[in-house]
């Protein structure tokens, strides 16, 4: 990253316990805000939905050049360099946010394909090819998305009692929005990317089947040695391994919640030898599961 200055979530996010912002960038020469670095390459400890609201240009993203223009809606994760081109051209709205410190429902969230793509596949994986697959707004989805935006920067300015739950609650408004516009818009399209992304939603909504490699390669249409691949890549898991760390994930929240007996929760969460569960269980976790329970 030589030559890329990196910016610092401190210097966007006001409250500490609330690691969320709204930057609005106008189609100006001129700074914005005091750490403005639009025109300049960049990366940052955040993650930041970027919303095209006029005009068009060139997105750089670790030095490949993607045209964008007004509509346009996609990721960009923490510690990618990037910079616009010709920002007097266009105007934007920046949503950002630390993923890592926000208590979000990601096992939810996934159950939308949308969202998988757009928060987790393309961006990992994006070449011009991918970034293909970014949501594309019309007029009148792109004025609701820009409302939504004005009420979470509108929250923050403020600052009244409750503004962090409420500022959260307008993120994941954003969030499922933009996820669910990307799966409509998309539903036709069988792309691998596209497809990858409803077997994460697939596989997270129902994670007790008898699923295998095989299983989970003809639902996303391609071949279990490139499924292992792309998912691998996007990832950073198999398939399989996946789909274990989303039973643990369920495991963990039935331990925490009621009575059960852990061979009980083994079965409800799909494992047919409890002995194998613990043991997967506390690779993840670190604890065995009656350890977890009491911890609770």
């Amino acid at each position: 990253m030589k030559n890329t200055i990196q910016a610092l979530g401190r210097h966007y996010f006001t409250v500490p316990l609330c690691p969320i912002a709204v930057q609005k960038v106008l189609a100006s020469p001129e700074p914005q805000h005091a750490h403005d670095l639009t025109e300049i390459m960049h990366c940052h400890d955040f993650s930041e939905l970027v919303i095209i609201t006029s005009g068009k240009g060139i997105q750089v993203i670790n030095r490949v050049e993607y045209p964008v223009s007004q509509g346009d809606v996609f990721l960009l994760q923490g510690f990618c360099e990037h910079a616009f081109r010709e920002r007097e051209k266009i105007s934007l709205l920046n949503i950002q946010f630390a993923p890592s410190s926000l208590p979000l429902p990601l096992g939810l969230l996934r159950k939308i394909p949308g969202y998988n793509v757009m928060f987790q596949l393309e961006p990992t994986l994006r070449t011009p090819r991918t970034f293909k697959h970014r949501l594309h707004l019309n007029a009148t989805d792109l004025a609701g998305l820009k409302v939504l935006a004005e009420e979470l920067q509108l929250e923050l300015a403020i600052q009244s009692d409750g503004f962090e739950a409420a500022a959260f609650n307008r993120l994941m408004d954003i969030i499922v929005f933009v996820s669910r516009r990307h799966s409509a818009i998309h539903a036709d399209n069988r792309a691998a990317l596209v497809r990858m992304g409803e077997v994460i939603s697939r596989l997270e909504s129902d994670f007790t089947a008898e699923w295998t490699l095989a299983k989970i390669a003809r639902c996303a249409k391609t071949s279990p040695n490139n499924l292992l691949r792309l998912f691998k890549t996007a990832t950073g898991d198999s398939p399989i391994d996946y789909l274990i760390k989303i039973r643990l994930r369920r495991a963990a929240e039935l331990l925490a919640a009621n009575d059960l007996s852990i061979t009980e929760i083994a079965f409800a969460c799909g494992f047919h030898d409890p002995n194998y569960f613990s043991r997967r269980f506390s690779i993840l976790y670190h604890k065995s599961p009656r350890s977890y329970r009491n911890s609770r």
